[in-house]
């Protein structure tokens, strides 16, 4: 499925147009990440007199190691368009300015470790810790509950494995779970067919384990949301996701309104 997934480098041998645009488009880029390991961009146009009229025949980057927001890493990531209109004045300015907006392939790989660190994060902690759905306080006697040591384990056919400990106040459960990846509305991952992995809990708690395990389940399917990931002026869709090993595929699309300048 990823063939080819970052092969591609600069056109070295090309014309003035596209080394500008490889050169500009390679810097802002860049900017995007807290941190990478590699970003390779490959722009082709030819002539290089389209240029001149704005158009660039296509556009493709691929990057490992790419780490947004400080605390979001992916293993791989890759974004090829066709044809795309951008303002010549920009590029000669060392920037990227669309002239309208366009549509590219998207493609992400993230490890099981990288998704594990992801529950570290600001963004994911705040919709894990202090909770007080009446799902959850029924359980805990009104007190708020906090799901921390979120442990993701990636499985064949979609399928994932979830331990977690639920807290509050002096009280503490383990959580374990198994369910089936799936996708909604092309921009929220789903935690489908979740079923209760009583081996995993002493016989004492199963019971209540079973009911935070319902109420984990709901929470992590209004997380997962890309519109709360998206870089300024991007939007990710999903068209597919499968588990390979210890990584997990995206593979969707992006609608660039304009290029971010920061990520």
């Amino acid at each position: 499925m990823f063939g080819g997934f970052v092969g591609f480098g600069n056109n070295k041998g090309g014309d003035w147009g596209e080394n500008l645009i490889n050169t500009v488009a390679s810097n802002t880029i860049r900017h995007l990440f807290t941190r990478s390991e590699s970003v390779e961009v490959a722009v082709k146009c030819n002539p290089s007199s389209k240029l001149l009229q704005g158009t660039i025949d296509s556009f493709k980057m691929s990057g490992r190691g790419l780490v947004i927001r400080r605390q979001f890493r992916s293993e791989e990531m890759s974004f090829e368009t066709d044809a795309v209109a951008i303002d010549f004045g920009s590029a000669v300015k060392g920037q990227i300015a669309l002239k309208q907006p366009t549509q590219a392939i998207a493609k992400v790989k993230l490890s099981e470790a990288d998704i594990n660190k992801s529950f570290e994060a600001e963004l994911v902690r705040k919709r894990l810790e202090n909770l007080t759905p009446d799902g959850l306080t029924a359980i805990s006697g009104g007190k708020p509950v906090s799901f921390t040591d979120m442990e993701v384990q990636l499985l064949p056919e979609n399928k994932v494995k979830l331990t977690a400990k639920a807290s509050w106040e002096d009280t503490t459960v383990p959580v374990s779970l198994s369910c089936v990846l799936g996708i909604a509305k092309r921009r929220r991952v789903q935690f489908e067919n979740i079923q209760f992995e009583s081996g995993d809990i002493p016989a004492e708690l199963q019971d209540i384990s079973q009911e935070l395990t319902t109420a984990l389940g709901e929470i992590l399917n209004e997380m997962v949301d890309l519109d709360r990931f998206n870089l300024d002026g991007v939007k990710l869709r999903l068209n597919r996701l499968e588990t390979e090993g210890k990584i997990l595929l995206f593979s969707g699309y992006a609608q660039i309104e304009r290029v971010p300048q920061t990520g």
